[in-house]
């Protein structure tokens, strides 16, 4: 039996692997822009059972060479009827730093991880903001973005056939 005595100094090859296996951190996060809109302030007539319009985007703009900014936007609107009620929008961003991913590990940080982390800021940010306004508690629901990627990647599929 042989034992591998350890110096307590890494390898070149432990070196190597550090410095060339794929690297996903975040940085920062902070909001980046926000509006708030109630055209008749908290003031609704009948019973409060607004139609809630959730949209989500993401875009992705390069610092540098491994840093990227990922900005979630998050625009809720919300109807009593044919008025509109409230509209919000959340831009919220994290600076990711991101090293020796491939396309695919690239499209799926992009599509579902980045935006997974930075979601429960928007939604407090948006909470925030509503409740501000003197609407009730808003809390918009958990969003599976390993889901929603999925379902771009496969319409991405079939409008490429």
């Amino acid at each position: 039996m042989t034992t591998k005595e350890t110096t307590g100094e890494p390898s070149a090859a432990d070196v190597r692997d550090a410095l060339t296996a794929p690297q996903l951190a975040l940085q920062s996060v902070y909001l980046k822009d926000c509006s708030y809109e109630a055209p008749n302030g908290p003031r609704i007539e009948g019973t409060w059972n607004p139609q809630i319009s959730l949209d989500l985007n993401t875009t992705v703009n390069g610092i540098t060479p491994d840093l990227r900014e990922v900005v979630l936007t998050v625009t809720v609107s919300a109807k009593h009827e044919e008025a509109t009620v409230f509209l919000v929008e959340v831009k919220q961003a994290g600076i990711f730093m991101m090293r020796n991913l491939s396309e695919i590990e690239l499209t799926r940080a992009f599509g579902s991880i980045c935006p997974s982390v930075l979601f429960p800021y928007a939604r407090a940010a948006v909470s925030h903001l509503v409740t501000q306004g003197g609407f009730p508690q808003f809390l918009l629901p958990p969003v599976n973005f390993d889901a929603l990627q999925a379902r771009n990647d496969a319409n991405g599929a079939v409008a490429k056939n």
